[in-house]
């Protein structure tokens, strides 16, 4: 259709009389005599915008749409205009305009007389509250009822839409727009009796909207918020305050209806406008950019909440930008969804630009704004369902899919090298440092999963240790105090906490925004992991795998999803364990093979043929990819932080021992500043509490299964609870406060029973359960450290008794599992192993000790195969590590005398000087690890050894000669020509108590001073010498190492002992001229009981 001839002359020839833009043109008269053609003018531009939300109206009726009831309105209608496309793309949907757009038009198609376009404008007088009346004198109250009615609608709209008209110097105020209007009926009281009414909303929001962004009248005081979304979202806010407050006046003169329709109308037109504006950006000036205006207004939702465009004055719903997404998903879908696309392209733009928290991006090339601002921008935007829909619909959402072609492109720049075999550590240095300084990236890796999606953007700001401002607000470490050092995270961690939980909003809003969402969601979640299955590689490539902080953002995303079952364990139960045997529903991430599979609790596992069907399929996607994500985040990063600071420790040592300064050391200041900032995250007390919930909730999960499910289980579920349970006991025992580890605990005993033995058959991970079991359920009692919070060693239902003796299946297992665990623990390494078994030793002693523990000791002889293997355990390490000992500690004696001569010690090369210390470091560590061990041994033997059925296993005739030799070998080390007297500087760091050492040996000889069989292996052991058992009994008594009947006993034992040993001889005169045939071919002994074989 066509305009009228009317409108069509004044879309084509310009009017005036708009706003204050004619203020710097020419009048209209001057450029009558112009013949030439004229650049296109703001009048005319203005024209055929005009034109334009006339032709969109016109299509919109004629598709079956309606906008707002014609009735709102005194407006003509019958007159209305054909409409006219202008300056429209052919076949592009545009949206529905409200009809009393056409009419204002239609009314501004006749240009002002010049007497009114000859008028002066009014200027704006700055510093006047927005508030308050002009300067001068007020006029009295009007007593007409119609003059108080059209008071009180023009101060309703200087209030809501912050404008004014008239001629009057009354009719202004500074803080409003002054709009010069075509026509007077506005404010013309022969006109309009009544004052405003609804048919003249339109021309005031017109008028204002079409003002150009540098136009004198914008100059207010306050100044106006820039651009068009800004203005029509705050006429939306306080239009709906103003109806709230009419509603609520329980008195009023009558005229409150009339106000709410003046109310109701400003709110769907602002809305109509703002919609009409983000499809069509060149429809005002103000709107040219309403896509990024509106992501700027999304952005400062956290600054200012109620000022917000999402914030529901009226309820629920009805906020300005729920509003506008409804009106413009109601015109035009494809519009709408390209608008939400535009708005997440100005979002990540900025957030790419931001590499940390602490980060911002430059406001004049975009949203503008620091991380947490953008994230709460991308949350807002999700907070409609249908936008929250679209953004999983933009490209950019997912990576390819891993069948793809496009998967295995790279893309910004070319590929970085790869570490060829056979480097050495600067090359591989030197390389990795290229490849993280590398943008490039194939299109389906970790590195592209944060540049180049939407959600990857979000999750990978934090607060990365090697960031310069992340290491700065550490500087000069050493001279902190721990409280500082203390703010300085707490301060950092509450501005990642909140960054969480706009990203756990985010995720939230898009899961719950429809399945389709939903499912994109769970896909970008299983290409997460899948991406990053290598995270937790102790060599990491960089080109490969994300940031450690997206990967800590989507475990602490993925641990609130699970907070609802995790805290109530009816929903628990919907946890379906059949999800890790259905590749269809984990996608991959719990594959059975391949590079990327994963080991199972048990042996021979295979995929699931049954069909999955759970009651609830969420929740089980939820726990599972949970798990995963903390095995790639939480979990080494914890280990990385043990790493970093025991070699703070260690440079700490290095330092002193040099006769440094830690305070000037640069490098061990830098070291301790890297510490610092990895705390960050890792100590955390409401991101660890979560992680400390959810593994006990995984532990209670574990604990229904039966054996056939529980070997599906995948075996880092339970490896992960024991490294992060290690992690705390060591670096954050306070944070174990206040929650509840009776799972934990349960699982630890299960696991460690006889029944689960051929289960879990990882000597590792046994011999991490045992660990567990000691460094947090033993209770302190001197021996050891107990600053493990009793309610976390104490059960709350058994009275606060310690869970180690009040938990029946720990009463009836654990010690024989102990025992069983000792010997299994001899092939999980040198070093690591002796650690295990002192840690069981204190163990066995604890429930030794606990009357409730007696009867499963007393089960204990009755499995002969375990107790010797276990016994073997215990003899093969005194054997095997003292004898080491012995040898080094005079070696460690001989470099303290060399460090304590400082001539002697300065004559020695550099070279040579670092050769010693790093062979003197090894043995120190070895000593200490190893004394130890010896020390708990002995003591175990000792209180193992009162009870008699335990005693007669190691009275076996396999068992006994091998006692009695290792026990002798100790007694001549320690009361030898050379025993007592070794000495070393400062003996108790190295556990080097010869004196307890010998009472422990001396003990145990005590308790087996009355067995024969005994008394004879020690008079057959090549160790024994006739002053031996003489010199020691000396030197307890001297000492009082050993006082009444176990001083008694070990008397005894020596002259049994002697008289054995003369026994002994005797015989071994008879045997010494027997014949061949009664010598043991293999040992030349004489044989008391032969056998002859059947060879």
């Amino acid at each position: 259709g066509f305009l009228p001839e009317g409108l069509a002359n004044w879309a084509l020839g310009g009017a005036g009389g708009q706003g204050d833009n004619n203020d710097d043109q020419q009048t209209a008269s001057s450029d009558n005599n112009e013949t030439q053609a004229a650049p296109i003018s703001e009048q005319d531009m203005r024209a055929k915008r005009m034109a334009r939300l006339a032709a969109l109206e016109k299509k919109n009726s004629s598709n079956g749409e309606e906008n707002y009831g014609s009735n709102d309105m005194d407006v003509d209608k019958s007159d209305a205009a054909e409409p006219m496309q202008v300056d429209a793309d052919e076949g592009k949907k545009q949206p529905a305009v409200n009809a009393k757009v056409v009419a204002v038009a239609a009314a501004k198609a006749s240009p002002p007389s010049p007497a009114a376009a000859s008028k002066p404008k009014n200027t704006a007088v700055p510093d006047v509250n927005m508030a308050e009346e002009p300067a001068q004198k007020k006029p009295k109250a009007p007593s007409d009822p119609l003059a108080r009615l059209r008071r009180k609608k023009i101060l309703l709209l200087r209030r809501v839409l912050q404008v004014t008209f008239g001629n009057e110097p009354s009719d202004k105020t500074a803080a409003c727009v002054h709009l010069q209007l075509d026509d007077d009926e506005v404010y013309n009281t022969d006109k309009s009796p009544n004052g405003v009414n609804i048919g003249h909303i339109t021309d005031l929001l017109v008028s204002r909207l079409s003002l150009h962004p540098s136009s004198r009248s914008l100059q207010t005081m306050p100044p106006q918020k820039p651009g068009l979304i800004a203005y029509l979202a705050g006429c939306h806010k306080r239009a709906g305050e103003e109806w709230k407050d009419l509603k609520q006046k329980k008195k009023g003169d009558g005229s409150e209806d009339e106000l709410c329709g003046l109310l109701e109308e400003i709110r769907k037109q602002v809305v109509s406008y703002a919609a009409s504006s983000l499809q069509l950006p060149d429809l005002f000036e103000l709107g040219s950019d309403s896509c990024l205006q509106l992501a700027k207004c999304l952005s400062t939702t956290t600054t200012d909440p109620s000022s917000s465009v999402t914030f529901d004055v009226m309820g629920k719903n009805t906020s300005f930008y729920y509003c506008v997404c409804e009106e413009l998903h109601s015109q035009d879908p494809d519009a709408f969804e390209t608008m939400v696309a535009n708005i997440a392209t100005c979002i990540t733009d900025a957030l790419s630009k931001c590499k940390s928290l602490l980060d911002e991006s430059p406001p004049d090339t975009g949203v503008g704004g620091n991380g947490l601002l953008l994230t709460s921008a991308l949350r807002e935007l999700c907070t409609n369902k249908k936008a929250a829909s679209s953004l999983t619909n933009v490209p950019s959402f997912l990576m390819p899919p891993a069948d793809s072609p496009q998967a295995s492109e790279w893309v910004g720049g070319q590929p970085p090298p790869q570490i060829p075999r056979g480097a050495n550590p600067n090359q591989i240095n030197f390389i990795r440092r290229m490849q993280e300084m590398s943008n490039a990236r194939m299109r389906r890796s970790g590195k592209a999963l944060e540049k180049d999606t939407v959600l990857g953007n979000v999750l990978r700001l934090g607060l990365p240790w090697k960031h310069e401002s992340v290491l700065s607000s550490y500087a000069n470490p050493v001279r902190r105090s721990p409280k500082d050092i203390d703010q300085i995270s707490n301060g950092h961690r509450r501005q990642l906490e909140l960054h969480q939980s706009k990203c756990n909003e985010l995720i939230r809003q898009l899961v719950v925004a429809g399945e389709q969402p939903r499912k994109k969601v769970i896909q970008w979640l299983t290409d997460a992991l899948l991406v990053n299955a290598k995270a937790d590689a102790i060599e990491k490539d960089p080109t490969k795998i994300s940031s450690e902080e997206l990967l800590y953002n989507l475990s602490a995303v993925l641990l609130k999803l699970c907070d609802p079952f995790v805290s109530k364990p009816e929903k628990a139960a919907l946890i379906d364990p059949g999800f890790v045997s259905s590749p269809k529903s984990h996608g991959g991430v719990y594959e059975l093979t391949g590079d990327n599979a994963l080991t199972r609790l048990g042996d021979n596992v295979s995929h699931s043929e049954d069909e999955y069907n759970p009651k609830n399929s969420f929740i089980p996607l939820c726990f599972f990819f949970c798990s995963r994500a903390l095995a790639l985040s939480i979990v080494p990063g914890m280990s990385s932080y043990d790493s970093t600071s025991r070699h703070v420790s260690h440079m700490a040592w290095r330092i002193r021992s040099a006769n440094g300064d830690l305070f000037s050391d640069r490098r061990f200041n830098h070291t301790l500043q890297i510490k610092c900032a990895m705390g960050i995250v890792v100590k955390s007390p409401t991101y660890t509490a979560d992680v400390f919930r959810f593994y006990n909730a995984a532990a209670g999960f574990l604990l229904r299964l039966d054996s056939d499910q529980l070997k599906t289980m995948p075996e880092h579920l339970v490896s992960d609870a024991c490294a992060v349970l290690d992690f705390a006991s060591d670096h954050t025992t306070g944070l174990l406060s206040g929650i509840d580890f009776g799972n934990s605990f349960r699982l630890t005993v299960k696991l460690l029973s006889k029944d689960c033995a051929k289960l879990v058959r990882n000597y590792n991970l046994r011999a991490s359960l045992g660990d567990i079991l000691h460094d947090v359920f033993l209770p302190g009692d001197g021996s050891h450290r107990n600053d493990i919070p009793d309610s976390v060693i104490c059960d709350p239902l058994s009275g606060g008794r310690p869970y180690l003796v009040s938990d029946k299946l720990c009463q009836d297992t654990l010690a024989p599992s102990l025992l069983l665990l000792y010997g299994e623990v001899e092939t999980t390494g040198y070093y690591e192993k002796s650690s295990h078994r002192v840690k069981i030793a204190a163990l066995l002693k604890y429930l030794w000790d606990s009357p409730e523990h007696k009867s499963a000791f007393r089960k204990i002889a009755e499995d002969q195969d375990s107790f010797i293997t276990f016994a073997n355990g215990i003899i093969n390490d005194m054997n095997d590590k003292f004898a080491g000992v012995m040898e080094k500690l005079p070696a460690i004696r001989t470099v303290q005398l060399q460090m304590a001569n400082p001539q002697e010690w300065a004559a020695i090369s550099e070279e040579e000087r670092e050769t010693i210390m790093e062979r003197h470091e090894e043995n120190e560590r070895s000593v200490e690890n190893t004394l130890k061990l010896c020390d708990t041994v002995l003591k175990m033997l000792g209180f193992l050894n009162t009870d008699k059925a335990i005693r007669d296993m190691f009275l076996l005739p396999d068992m006994c000669p091998r006692l009695a030799n290792m026990l002798l070998f100790v007694l001549t080390k320690l009361v030898g020509s050379r025993g007592l007297d070794l000495k070393v500087d400062n003996p108790e760091k190295y556990n080097f108590r010869p004196k307890e050492m010998l009472q422990n040996v001396c003990v145990v000889f005590s308790s087996f001073a009355d067995a024969d069989t005994f008394q004879a292996a020690c008079a057959k052991s090549g160790y024994y010498t006739a002053d031996l058992l003489s010199k020691s009994v000396k030197t307890c008594r001297k000492l009082g190492l050993l006082v009444g009947e176990s001083m008694y006993l070990f008397e005894k034992l020596e002259g049994k002992v002697e008289e054995a040993a003369k026994s002994l001889g005797d015989d071994e005169e008879i045997y010494e001229d027997a014949p061949d045939e009664f010598l043991d071919p293999l040992m030349s002994e004489f044989m008391v009981d032969p056998v002859i074989l059947p060879t």
